[in-house]
This record gives C-alpha cells, sequence and structure tokens, in this order.
C-alpha cells in the first residue's frame, strides 16, 4: 500500500504546487460515513488503496441514526458488507443472528460502529467534518488542458466552522440524500407556506418515531401524511399503534393519484422479503377498516396557520380541497444535492439527478419493479475521471435503492479503481422481487425510506418477464489518469 501524506501536511503555509504530494500518494476521498461510504472504504483497504471517509455527523452513519427507530425490512444476513465483515471478523467481531430484523439504531450500534473502530478504518474516517465543494486542482469546470493529471481539491468544514482543504486521487461521492427530503408542494417547490410550517414545528419531514421520542407531538392529534412510499406506510402504520393507545387520534393520508394507493400495498405475499410485503398488507387493512382516512388525489399547494391546526389546501380531481390538520408529517420523497459537485464535470439524468447510464434502470416512469438490475463503476462513472457517485446518491430521486445494490456499487468501484477491469464489470449480486411490477400506467412517487430501511438482497433469480430484458452492456468509462486512478 502506498504511503500517504497526512491531510495535516496539506495544510501548511508553503506554496500550492509544493504541498501537493503526487497523485499516487494522494488517498481516495470517500464523502459520506454510512453504511456504503464505509464499506466502500472497506474494499479500498482490501485491493491495496487508501481510503480517506469524510463524515458531515459526529457519529458513523448519522442518517441511519435519525431513522433509528425503524425495524428493517431484511434480516442481518443481507445488510452487511462482505469486505466490511472481514474486516471485522479479523478481529473478532462477533455477528448478530443473522435471522434477526435490526433496526437503524441496532444497525449503527451492533455493525458501523465496531467497523469504524477497527484499527484500519479508525485513523481513516474523520467526524464532523461536512464537504462544501470538490474541484479540480487549478482547473474550474471548463478548461480541458492537462485536467486529468490533477487531483481533486475537497474543501471542507469542521464543527468549529473553520475551512480546510484535502487533496485525492479519486473522489466517491456516498453522502446519500437524506438530508434532502422532497417538500409537500405538487410541483417539487415547498408549498406556499410549507417553510414557515416546519420552522415553526408543525410539519416535519421523513420518518419521525412517533410511538417513541416525537410521541406528545402526534398523541390524540389530527395527522396528515403526505407521500406514498415506504416512508408513508411505515409512519401511518406506527401512528395507527400510537391510535390505538391514544383513541383521539385522527389519521389522513393524501397520495398525488389513486394509483399511487394500489402502489403502496406492494406485493403482499408475492413480496420476496416477507417483512417489506408485510408493510403493505398491514396498510391495506388499516385503510379497509377505516382506521385512516385517504384523500386520493390531491396535490398540496399552500399551508396556512389556522389559529393552533393548519390548512392544507390543494387540488383534488381539478377542484380546490382543504384539509385541516394539527400536524403534517411528509414523507414525499427525497432528492441528491449535487451542489458540493457544481465545478465538476457530471453527466446526471434531467429528471431523476442520478448518473444517466443508470437512469433506465430505475426511472419509476418507465417501471416499477422493486428490482434493478445490479450495476456499478460502468454506469455509475462520471465524464470527470475518478469520480463516482455510489449508494442513494447515485439512484437520485428514485424510490428503488437497495443496502445491498450500494456494497455492490462500492465493490464495483474499488475494483475499477485498483485497476480490475474484469472485477469492476462483474455482477456478484441478486436481488429479490418485490411482487408488484407495472408499467408506465403505474407511476411509483420518489417517496421512500433511507437507504437501509429497504432491504438488502435475499438470493433470487432475475426475472426479466418484471421489467424488461437486461439492459446492454454500459457504455465504458474514461480512462483514468496514469499514476492516479487506475
Amino acid at each position: 500500500m502506498n504511503a500517504v501524506t497526512p491531510p495535516e501536511a496539506l495544510a501548511s503555509a508553503a506554496p500550492l504546487h509544493e504541498r501537493r504530494p503526487a497523485l499516487d500518494r494522494l488517498p481516495v476521498i470517500i464523502i459520506g460515513g454510512g453504511p456504503v461510504g464505509l464499506a466502500a472504504a472497506a474494499h479500498l483497504l482490501e485491493r491495496g488503496l487508501e481510503p480517506l471517509v469524510l463524515e458531515a455527523g459526529r457519529q458513523p452513519g448519522a442518517a441511519v441514526r435519525d431513522w433509528g427507530h425503524v425495524p428493517m425490512f431484511s434480516p442481518w444476513t443481507y445488510n452487511i458488507d462482505r469486505a466490511a465483515r472481514a474486516l471485522l471478523e479479523r478481529h473478532g467481531w462477533t455477528p448478530p443472528d443473522g435471522d434477526a430484523y435490526p433496526t437503524g439504531h441496532e444497525l449503527a450500534e451492533a455493525y458501523l460502529d465496531p467497523l469504524s473502530r477497527t484499527p484500519e478504518l479508525a485513523g481513516r474516517l474523520r467526524l464532523g467534518v461536512r464537504v462544501t465543494g470538490v474541484a479540480r486542482v487549478g482547473n474550474g469546470k471548463v478548461r480541458s488542458a492537462g485536467r486529468e493529471q490533477q487531483p481533486f481539491e475537497v474543501r471542507v468544514l469542521a464543527r468549529d466552522s473553520r475551512e480546510s482543504r484535502l487533496f485525492a486521487r479519486a473522489v466517491i461521492d456516498a453522502s446519500g440524500t437524506w438530508s434532502s427530503p422532497s417538500p409537500a408542494g405538487g410541483s417539487g417547490l415547498p408549498a406556499m407556506g410549507e417553510r414557515d410550517a416546519a420552522a415553526a414545528g408543525r410539519l416535519h419531514y421523513g420518518m419521525p418515531d412517533v410511538l417513541g421520542a416525537a410521541r406528545e407531538r402526534y398523541a390524540g392529534k389530527r395527522v396528515l401524511v403526505v407521500g406514498s412510499g415506504h416512508s408513508a406506510a411505515g409512519t401511518l402504520i406506527d401512528l395507527a399503534r400510537l391510535q390505538e393507545q391514544a383513541p383521539s387520534t385522527r389519521i389522513v393520508w393524501a397520495l398525488r393519484t389513486r394509483g399511487h394507493l394500489t402502489r403502496a400495498y406492494g406485493g403482499g405475499a408475492a413480496d420476496q422479503l416477507a417483512a417489506r410485503g408485510a408493510v403493505g398488507t398491514r396498510l391495506r387493512q388499516l385503510v379497509e377498516r377505516g382506521a385512516l382516512e385517504t384523500v386520493a388525489p390531491f396535490t398540496v399547494d399552500t399551508i396556512e396557520p389556522t389559529g393552533s391546526t393548519l390548512l392544507v389546501i390543494g387540488e383534488s380531481d381539478q377542484e380546490q380541497r382543504s384539509l385541516q390538520a394539527d400536524a403534517v408529517i411528509v414523507a414525499a420523497g427525497l432528492k441528491p444535492d449535487t451542489r458540493l459537485l457544481a465545478e465538476l464535470r457530471t453527466d446526471l439524468d434531467p429528471a431523476l439527478d442520478c448518473p444517466r447510464a443508470l437512469a433506465p434502470l430505475i426511472d419509476p416512469n418507465v417501471h416499477s419493479c422493486g428490482t434493478v438490475r445490479p450495476h456499478g463503476a460502468h454506469e455509475l462513472a462520471q465524464p470527470e475521471p475518478g469520480l463516482f457517485l455510489i449508494g442513494m446518491k447515485s439512484y437520485g430521486r428514485a424510490p428503488t435503492f437497495l443496502l445491498a445494490t450500494g456494497h455492490e456499487q462500492a465493490r464495483s468501484v474499488a475494483a475499477y479503481l485498483a485497476g480490475d477491469e474484469e472485477a469492476a464489470r462483474r455482477v456478484e449480486l441478486e436481488l429479490p422481487e418485490t411482487g408488484v411490477c407495472g408499467g408506465p400506467a403505474v407511476v411509483a412517487e420518489a417517496a421512500q425510506a433511507p437507504v437501509c430501511r429497504l432491504p438488502a438482497a435475499a438470493a433470487a433469480p432475475e426475472a426479466p418477464g418484471c421489467c424488461g430484458p437486461a439492459s446492454p452492456p454500459p457504455p465504458a468509462v474514461p480512462p483514468a489518469a496514469k499514476g492516479c486512478c487506475g
């Protein structure tokens, strides 16, 4: 393994050209210290490459801890990356019961925490460091001459707001999308008044812990849930449990289309992950027995405070309709924040904000299968050689990401950066079917749970009859700069 210049040495007062080491002495910087980012680090180490993981949170897997109360759809067996497991077991780690279903907190505490503390990773993980931008040293986005021979410059802010910079031979963006929830507004912009409602603490995003830390906020209240993905489904089920404890609780579920209602029910018994299928089955039962009121179609336009409640005004069947609620939960999906890559050359799908080569495999406007053909470095690479988007970030606004897919992406990208082209192209993963598929008439809303909320892979045959034949071989990735990434 090449010796790497310590980042502290790169912050000296010497001229930039003097304190910037040779490319082959620079690390591969991984943005994001969640399950996929740490898996990427483990795979790079296995390949003899040097990773440096930058995590904005105070602990690894900060986003996972935000939904820590949520149980996962898949058992432990499918939620642990192969290279990460090998690294842990070298230090005597005892894995959890493979058949048990962990919560987000358990995933972080029993897996991510010990992984981050291994001697191999502990010194290569920086916590409380937020990446604010990435560029090529001495090259803006426009300049092409000699671009590939220059390292990446990564600007970061520490917890004390001090700015510094690091240099890298390659950059893997595994920062996820959890911090960028989609708004309630039907146009993609926040509804009029939405920001004020959120600032006042009356509107929240994602999957609040309605049975635990946030119980008092919702017990005995009229709660409106906006969204139709797994996040919305899980929250509705928890609210129904809260309703059993506090019978005056009222639940209203607003969906953009009636078709989203059918989609939210999922494949039921046909789902190859029983826990995931059970969520849809339970949700259907709640709707059928009247435990919650459904409003579909409904597109949110304006949110107005009216005394102690909120008036949510929108359109339903081309007519204005108003819904009153004490509290609003918006689970309308996630989207990537691509601003930190603004000075790099990227090729993202204009609709999904994901790597363009990946878009046809995951676009909910084209298919609604939960299973996506495994893919790797060649679909994820950007026109900027050495830049890769992996994990939830790679799926942009699409709702079908699986944690095991992120592990496979990490393996493939590490192989590519190590120069093992054959391993980078090889598929080492099969994914389970959801039991529900459809064409353009069944459009899946980009509303979904966090990266680990969705299932990891189970051994299951691919089913080309669901979403069409396998995609053609991916286009070749631009060659890496000599001495940098190859």
